[in-house]
């Protein structure tokens, strides 16, 4: 069989952020690997990586969470894996490495696990996907160009580059590059990787308006129309701590945030009830940042 004709397979670890408050992303991702024809393999019977708060707890618990999922992605014969959440794909990327240099440390967490680590994983983000298996296979699909936008990266890819070696530290591009594939002039600006108050959502909103609402006036005073994200954490204090950064900079900011996997989907011509568009605090209207086109539907592949 022509292997471009067979449907691609990728393991797939959804954690906790996905199956929760940011259903949403998950629904945006699920609907692109249905579009291209795509299987996500859930790892099987995962856990939380414990990302937000293990760390303050016990090391070894911080450690030995998101390797129970890399041993379980392991032994089911995963050797890819994609990851959304900005958070897992940290927490995960770091653990594989400090286990993998340090073999002390690896039998501590294998004897708290119960199991084998197993073979080293390529872990990918979401942007990491998008460019290797959807943007080459785009061809004439997209149907609803982009507009002016600020590709916003968070903390969380980027950092620790010498582990993660994901894109330009200070200045990344590659979430710029899949936006102006999809038709968009993307904004040269300074808050990229400027953190939006992360975890301090609930217990420090008034940090999190501070830090997240200076990413919402700059994005908005550069002309951008969207704030394009990859993870659930900024997409939470950038979309539903709206009228906290409002408040604080007395100004009504309506330019709405959206998931770069919800952005291909409105590119394509998905409807936004496949995307999870309809869930968000700060409304999302395409006529607002797409170029006008005439809007066909997605034909079934």
């Amino acid at each position: 069989m022509n292997q471009e004709l067979m449907k691609r397979t990728i393991g797939y670890y959804p954690g906790c952020s996905l199956e929760g408050s940011s259903r949403e992303y998950k629904e945006s991702v699920s609907a692109l690997a249905d579009a291209f024809d795509i299987t996500l393999e859930q790892v099987p019977d995962w856990n939380c990586c414990g990302a937000s708060a293990a760390h303050n707890l016990n090391k070894k618990l911080a450690l030995a969470l998101p390797a129970r999922v890399l041993a379980k992605a392991s032994a089911a014969g995963m050797t890819e894996l994609l990851v959304p959440c900005a958070a897992c794909y940290n927490k995960l990327s770091v653990v594989q490495h400090e286990l993998q240099n340090d073999a002390a440390l690896l039998a501590e967490v294998e004897e708290v696990m119960g199991q084998k680590l197993g073979s080293p994983l390529r872990i990918l983000n979401i942007i990491q996907f998008v460019q290797e298996e959807i943007v080459p296979r785009l061809g004439n699909r997209v149907v609803q160009p982009f507009d002016k936008v600020a590709c916003y990266y968070g903390c969380l890819l980027v950092r620790p580059n010498d582990i993660l070696k994901f894109d330009r530290v200070e200045d990344p591009q590659l979430m710029d590059e899949v936006m102006q594939a999809l038709g968009a002039e993307t904004i040269d600006w300074p808050f990229k990787t400027e953190c939006c108050g992360a975890g301090l959502s609930v217990s420090r909103t008034d940090v999190v308006a501070n830090l997240s609402g200076k990413i919402v006036k700059e994005a908005s005073e550069r002309g951008a129309k969207a704030i394009i994200v990859a993870c659930p954490m900024c997409h939470s204090n950038l979309d539903m701590r709206r009228a906290e950064i409002n408040k604080r900079y007395g100004m009504k900011y309506n330019i709405p945030v959206i998931y770069l996997s919800q952005a291909i989907g409105i590119a394509l011509g998905l409807q936004e009830q496949q995307t999870g568009l309809h869930r968000h605090f700060v409304k999302v209207d395409h006529t607002e940042f797409c170029k006008m086109q005439q809007r066909q539907p997605v034909t079934e592949q």
